[in-house]
């Protein structure tokens, strides 16, 4: 990985703010899901959005300390489509969720920092949980901005 995509990966992981996991066994599990999930995927497309759940794995758990693996050395005509899916998936569950919390009046909107698959009710309602948030108004909320909001698998 070249400094200047080191520096932006943190930079983005700082952005988002996502708190640290406990225990650290988190991360070396979440990694090897990941990576059943993408030997397993059949399309280019899963396989696309698999690996860059596997890049999400490691570059977080790096940014967390918790390093697990190395990335694989950045070479634009392998890997630019692979990050860019990766940046704009994370960044879209993290403004989708942002987002939901400012409809619902959330007094700590800021706060929410999330990056689950929101697709399914059961995940808004574990974040509304998380941050003591009406969890009836932010599944209506979120299933009415699943309609418009761009989410990538």
């Amino acid at each position: 990985m070249r400094p200047t995509s080191d520096a932006l990966l943190r930079r983005w992981h700082g952005m988002l703010g996502l708190s640290r996991q406990s225990p650290p066994s988190w991360y070396r599990d979440r990694l090897r899901e990941e990576l059943h999930e993408r030997r397993t995927a059949k399309t280019s497309w899963q396989k696309l959005s698999e690996t860059s759940d596997v890049l999400f794995s490691i570059s977080r758990a790096r940014y967390d300390r918790f390093p697990v693996r190395k990335l694989p050395p950045f070479v634009a005509s392998r890997h630019v489509l692979v990050y860019a899916y990766m940046l704009a998936k994370y960044t879209l569950r993290w403004t989708f969720y942002r987002t939901a919390a400012i409809l619902c009046n959330a007094p700590h909107y800021d706060l929410v920092r999330e990056v689950v698959n929101p697709s399914k009710d059961h995940k808004l309602i574990e974040v509304a949980s998380r941050h003591q948030i009406d969890p009836v108004e932010f599944k209506r909320v979120g299933r009415q901005l699943r309609r418009v909001w761009p989410l990538l698998p």
